[in-house]
């Protein structure tokens, strides 16, 4: 059980512990307001994910969420995940989101990528995986699973809510701020630009390569 990690609810008192912990990893998710560099060369995830379809994800469709984002949003001083949660500052509120969301959720599935391949959850994280999941395969079948069933684009999260890891997939360019159902640990993006050029329709076996290149060490440390 993740005890020391609650959802923070502004309308909830919880203690100040949690309220710091929930701080802390809101401003590591905090990707501001502009394309951010790969962490590694267009080819360092082959064969898993290929460099044309690294060079079209980031170059193109990333970049295009976050033109329209600053597009939308004018004169802000809130932060990208604050403005998740609560985009009543902004006029177009939906395609804020859909461009917003569009941009954390990249900024992120970036970041929790890594040439290191193999890797696997360690530490508390990897405790929880298998008391809540049963094992860490069993996890995987389940994360795949959801990927898989989800219909159409989007995207698929384990999230941590109420102390609990949970795994949700959200049509289009959503995510746990957004939903409010949670902090994101770990997201992969089940649109077909992000796997057609290798896998063609085959998002199942996009899915189970995808996981290779997870950055569980990563990951880990940040729970």
């Amino acid at each position: 059980m993740i005890d020391y990690i609650t959802f923070y609810d502004k309308n909830i008192k919880t203690s100040k512990k949690v309220k710091d912990i929930f701080k802390s990893l809101s401003e590591d998710h905090d990707f501001g307001f502009e394309l951010p560099k790969l962490p590694y060369s267009h080819s360092d995830l082959e064969p898993v994910i290929d460099a044309a379809t690294m060079k079209l994800h980031h170059g193109k469709h990333h970049k295009k969420y976050v033109d329209k984002m600053n597009e939308l949003l004018g004169e802000s001083d809130k932060s990208l995940v604050e403005l998740l949660q609560d985009p009543k500052d902004v006029k177009d509120k939906e395609a804020f989101l859909d461009n917003a969301g569009g941009h954390f959720n990249h900024s992120y599935f970036w970041i929790t990528m890594s040439p290191k391949m193999n890797q696997k959850p360690s530490g508390k994280l990897a405790d929880n995986i298998d008391e809540q999941f049963g094992s860490f395969d069993k996890f995987k079948k389940e994360f795949i699973e959801a990927g898989v069933k989800h219909f159409g684009s989007g995207w698929v999260w384990l999230c941590v809510n109420d102390g609990k890891l949970k795994i949700q997939s959200f049509d289009n360019q959503s995510n746990p701020y957004i939903e409010k159902c949670g902090i994101p640990v770990l997201g992969c993006d089940v649109w077909e630009h992000a796997y057609y050029l290798k896998y063609q329709n085959n998002r199942e076996k996009y899915i189970t390569s995808w996981f290779k290149v997870v950055n569980w060490d990563f990951i880990s440390k940040k729970i």
